[in-house]
C-alpha cells in the first residue's frame, strides 16, 4: 500500500469491528424471513456468481507486482463487508420482498461495481479509504437502482446490469482525486508471474460470465446464457486479432487480451435475454472487443492525461465503454 499505510494500521481493525457490530445489530432488528417462499435461484447459480466475484476479480487485479496480496486480500474483505451492507440497503429501500438466496445473490452482483472501481485506485488508496469508498459506493449504487426502478421503470433484472457502467465511472471519479504514482517507484510495474495470475482471473470471469448475466432473470435464462457465451467467444477472437495487428513486434499483447476478452460479456448483459439470434450477440462482442483494444490506445494517451485521470487497471475501456455500447444496444433492440 502507499507510504502512509502505517498511519492507518491502528484504525483499520476498529473501523471493521465497528461496522460489523452495526451490521449485526441491524440484521437483528430488520430480518424475519421465517415465512419466506422457496428461492428461485439455485445454490449452484449463486455459487457461480460468488466464484466470479471473489476468484475472478480477486486475481484479475493481481497484475501489479507490488499489490498481488492487496488485490486478492482486500477484494475478499470488501466483498464480504459490502454484501452485508448491500442486503441491508435493499431491505431498507423495500425493493424486494423475496428470499434469502435472491438477496445474497443480488448483493454479490451489486458488489461487482465496487470491485471494478477498486481497479482504478489500486496501489493509490489505503485500506481505510478502500473500506469507506466501498460503503459509500454501494449506497450510491442502490440509490441509482431505486431511481431507475421507480422513476424510469427499468426492470430490476435489467437495472442490475448497469453495475459495470456505474463501477467504471465511479472508480474513475474517485481516481481523479488521487495523484498518479511516480514511474520511479515501480508501482505500475508487472512481472510475468503477476500477469499470469491476472490472466487466471480473466479466465475465471470468462467462464462464469454467462451465469452472471442470467442468474437474476425470471424468463429466457437459457437464451441469455448462450447469447453471452457467443458474445464472449467473438470478443475473445477479436481481442487476439486486434492485439496482433496493433503490436509493433508482431506478437500478442496480453494487456489487450486481458481487458478485451471480457468486453463482450459486459456489452451483451443488458439485452442477453431479448436477443433473438446469436449472430447479433457475436456482432456486439466483436464491437465491444474493438472498443476495448483500440480504446486503450486512444484513452490512455489522449483523454486520460487531459482529464488527469490515472486508470490503473484500464476499467474505462474494459467495463465503461463496453457498458455504454451495451446500454445503447439494449435501447435499440427494445425499440425494434
Amino acid at each position: 500500500m502507499p507510504s502512509k499505510y502505517r498511519n492507518f494500521q491502528n484504525s483499520v481493525p476498529w473501523i471493521l469491528l465497528f461496522l460489523e457490530v452495526v451490521l449485526i445489530i441491524l440484521f437483528y432488528f430488520l430480518f424475519s424471513d421465517d415465512d419466506a417462499p422457496v428461492s428461485t435461484i439455485s445454490y449452484p447459480a449463486f455459487q457461480d456468481v460468488s466464484h466470479m466475484v471473489i476468484f475472478g476479480f480477486g486475481f484479475f487485479l493481481t497484475f501489479l507486482k507490488r499489490y498481488g496480496f492487496s488485490s486478492t486480500g482486500f477484494n475478499l474483505l470488501i466483498i464480504v463487508l459490502g454484501v452485508q451492507c448491500s442486503v441491508l440497503i435493499e431491505d431498507l429501500l423495500e425493493l424486494f420482498f423475496s428470499f434469502f438466496y435472491c438477496r445474497i445473490t443480488k448483493a454479490a452482483v451489486s458488489m461487482t461495481a465496487v470491485v471494478i472501481s477498486t481497479g482504478a485506485v489500486l496501489g493509490k488508496a489505503n485500506p481505510v479509504q478502500l473500506i469507506l469508498t466501498a460503503v459509500v459506493e454501494i449506497i450510491a449504487f442502490h440509490m441509482s437502482r431505486w431511481i431507475n426502478t421507480t422513476s424510469l421503470e427499468v426492470p430490476d433484472d435489467i437495472g442490475m446490469m448497469h453495475v459495470h457502467l456505474f463501477g467504471a465511472y465511479f472508480g474513475l471519479a474517485v481516481s481523479s482525486h488521487f495523484s498518479e504514482p511516480s514511474p520511479r517507484t515501480e508501482k505500475n510495474a508487472s512481472t510475468p508471474k503477476s500477469d499470469l495470475l491476472s490472466m487466471l482471473g480473466t479466465l475465471f470471469l470468462w467462464v462464469f460470465w454467462p451465469s452472471f448475466n442470467s442468474v437474476l432473470l425470471k424468463n429466457n435464462k437459457t437464451k441469455a446464457i448462450y447469447n453471452t457465451y457467443f458474445a464472449l467467444a467473438a470478443s475473445a477472437v477479436t481481442a487476439f486479432v486486434l492485439s496482433l495487428l496493433t503490436a509493433k513486434d508482431g506478437k500478442f499483447r496480453m494487456t489487450d487480451i486481458h481487458s478485451a476478452v471480457l468486453a463482450g460479456g459486459v456489452t451483451v448483459g443488458y439485452a442477453a435475454n431479448i436477443i433473438e439470434y446469436p449472430w447479433i450477440a457475436m456482432i456486439l462482442g466483436l464491437l465491444a472487443s474493438g472498443i476495448g483494444v483500440l480504446g486503450s490506445y486512444c484513452l490512455q494517451r489522449c483523454l486520460h492525461p487531459a482529464l488527469k485521470i490515472h486508470d490503473t487497471s484500464g476499467i474505462h475501456f474494459t467495463f465503461g465503454l463496453p457498458g455504454v455500447l451495451g446500454a445503447l444496444a439494449q435501447v435499440v433492440l427494445s425499440v425494434l
